[in-house]
């Protein structure tokens, strides 16, 4: 499980005020919660820069007034004009205490459909699950080898994970292998030379 450190500073002030004045001081408030009590802190905004954009799923190791919290990101707020951060929510990870989670889909394999020229095409990026700190992921696998052109794997066909409950839809489709327009055109042109070959086959055939 990758983790990405952040040095908190623990605040006593609350409100507008305060968190200005943080920000102005290159600070973000954040709170963490889903603890013994609610833990209430500010960092420096470039060491939430390896947490947030990145695709991967991380752990938050946040060490404040002398301890150390291990948590998810829950919320991010960024300032509507400047998209810089302006506030964080943090869940605190509780041994056997479940946490819902939002966790990137990792396709593994090569689809049938996509060595014929299809598309593999991803529906779904992440995936939200149920799980407790002890069976937390990095990813869900999904294997896409067996499909073939026009298929799609959906929720339902996901390899089941220990201690992991995926909480989307069944039924909803993950990643599918679409026919491109250039083969759909190809095939259609195929279908088009066969019926006419057979239709001029036919007189021939009455002629007997």
């Amino acid at each position: 499980m990758q983790t990405v450190a952040i040095e908190g500073q623990s605040r006593e002030s609350f409100g507008k005020k305060y968190s200005k004045a943080a920000r102005r001081e290159g600070q973000v408030p954040c709170v963490l919660y889903g603890g013994e009590k609610n833990v209430h802190f500010s960092a420096e905004e470039k060491s939430f820069k390896h947490l947030i954009y990145t695709p991967d799923f991380k752990v938050a190791e946040i060490n404040v007034a002398g301890a150390s919290h291990k948590a998810i990101l829950k919320n991010v707020q960024f300032h509507p004009v400047t998209d810089r951060l302006i506030h964080m929510d943090f869940v605190e990870l509780v041994p056997g205490k479940k946490v819902k989670v939002d966790l990137p889909v990792e396709l593994v394999g090569t689809a049938i459909g996509a060595k014929l020229g299809g598309a593999l095409i991803m529906k779904m990026r992440k995936l939200k699950v149920s799980t407790t700190p002890e069976h937390l992921v990095d990813s869900i696998k999904v294997n896409v080898e067996t499909l073939e052109l026009g298929d799609s794997v959906r929720v339902r066909d996901v390899e089941k994970v220990e201690g992991v409950e995926i909480l989307n839809g069944l039924s909803n489709p993950i990643a599918s292998v679409e026919v491109p327009r250039a083969l759909k055109s190809a095939e259609a042109a195929v279908e088009a030379a066969t019926d006419e070959g057979a239709e001029a086959a036919e007189p021939a055939a009455e002629e007997k």
